[in-house]
């Protein structure tokens, strides 16, 4: 159903003398109530998030019950599933600024009417991250020791110090902008660009550091030769420009079909040109890696061989990885088409190809492998268990209705003509 066919709950204009944390209030109870008011559509797609998100749910109840046994994960292979989607999530959540750089640094107008679609995706991946992070620990309620000023950092010598740093600044920057943001709109007023101008551009270098500072994580490890790679932060870049405009695309599609927006094809034609040119820079640095690491033939490309072609009969990757290398080149073939963005249903499936390719390449093919063969040159392969699976689908669900109750509370400013003009 249209937006315009629904009443907005949040269009009205508060009365001005009374004071700011009466207003405040009465935004937050109205944009309560918009989260809640929509279509049968809206409905059914929210009780489908809900049922995965409670499979998930007790799936994780089974696993604090039992104990990290029902996962795959063991002494060798400590970090599985969760940690993969974990990384790639990271990646999602920087690829968020891709909406925000054409709009403020080079004042495209049309973009700055869709900023808020890539802001509160940020917010959204951040808050799976934080949720396969906790999933992951064998003791959830020891999490206050990662708490900063409250459990032992061990700053700044960490890299995971300065992960946890920057993830939850990144977020509080995007909580900030976007909330503000909607907060003057409530109010009927122009937005202060002193209040939130600067806090865009820092989150430009924010989500830079982001993911950077997660390959640091992981190419630091000397003990891991397959992530020890100088190329590991490069490419982590270019995946999450790939991933994000990705999700992006597809996202302001489905609003301009379900909920009515009004939007020209512009902003969608900015991030299908990201994407061509980040989906090449990928696969070059992927073909990078690979010509590097079978060319040079040393004892360190085991776990490349293992990941591609298999080693002394253990290949539970090979699969992964082909399906990522396959989708990344049929997704970036579609994405160079001339016109592609005047075939939507094209246009998805590309975004769709590139997404599950980056998901798998992050994920499958990049954590795992890190571990196979161990450090005592074993090969003890890892397969996710149907508890990691389940648990993996209610973080997204619960990903996703942050998400979708966010766009839901947003609207109003998206469906006006040239309402995000800040």
């Amino acid at each position: 159903m249209p937006a315009s066919a629904t009443p907005n709950r949040l269009r009205f204009t508060p009365d001005l003398n009374r004071s700011h944390l009466v207003n405040y209030g009465r935004f937050l109870w109205r944009a309560v109530l918009a989260a809640t008011d929509g279509s049968g559509w809206f409905y059914a797609w929210m009780t489908l998030l809900t049922a995965v998100g409670l499979v998930g749910l007790h799936a994780w109840g089974t696993q604090i019950h039992n104990g990290m046994v029902v996962t795959a994960m063991n002494d060798h292979v400590s970090w599985g599933l969760y940690i993969a989607n974990f990384t790639f999530l990271v990646g999602l959540a920087a690829g968020g600024v891709m909406m925000v750089i054409p709009a403020y640094l080079y004042h495209d107008e049309e973009m700055h009417d869709v900023t808020l679609v890539g802001e509160l995706l940020a917010i959204a991946a951040i808050f799976m991250c934080i949720g396969f992070v906790v999933v992951d620990l064998g003791r959830p309620d020891r999490v206050w020791h990662m708490l900063p000023l409250i459990g032992r950092f061990n700053w700044p010598i960490s890299m995971l110090t300065w992960d946890v740093i920057v993830l939850n600044g990144y977020l509080a920057i995007n909580l900030h902008i976007c909330g503000y943001l909607l907060y003057m709109r409530f109010l009927g007023r122009k937005p202060n660009p002193r209040w939130y101008v600067p806090f865009v551009f820092l989150s430009i270098v924010w989500a830079i550091s982001i993911h950077t500072v997660t390959a640091f994580l992981y190419c630091g490890l000397g003990g891991r030769p397959f992530w020890n790679t100088a190329l590991l932060a490069p490419r982590f870049l270019a995946s999450a420009f790939v991933a994000g405009p990705a999700f992006i695309v597809v996202t302001l599609l489905l609003l301009r079909r379900l909920a009515g927006v009004r939007l020209s094809d512009r902003p969608i034609e900015i991030l299908t040109n990201i994407m061509r040119v980040t989906v090449l820079i990928n696969l070059l640095m992927l073909a990078s890696e690979v010509f590097t690491e079978f060319y040079s033939g040393t004892s360190h490309t085991a776990a490349a061989r293992y990941l591609y072609f298999g080693l002394h009969g253990a290949h539970a990757l090979v699969p992964w990885i082909w399906t990522s290398v396959g989708c990344g080149v049929l997704g970036a073939i579609l994405l160079l088409r001339p016109g592609v963005v005047g075939h939507k249903r094209q246009l998805v499936l590309s975004c769709a190809l590139v997404f599950t390719a980056v998901w798998i390449e992050k994920g499958m093919g990049l954590i795992v492998p890190g571990f196979i063969p161990s450090t005592l040159h074993e090969l003890v392969e890892y397969q996710p268990s149907l508890v990691e699976w389940q648990i993996m689908a209610g973080v997204w669900a619960g990903g996703l209705l942050v998400y979708t109750v966010a766009l839901k509370i947003a609207l109003p400013a998206l469906t006006t003509p040239h309402a995000g003009k800040h």
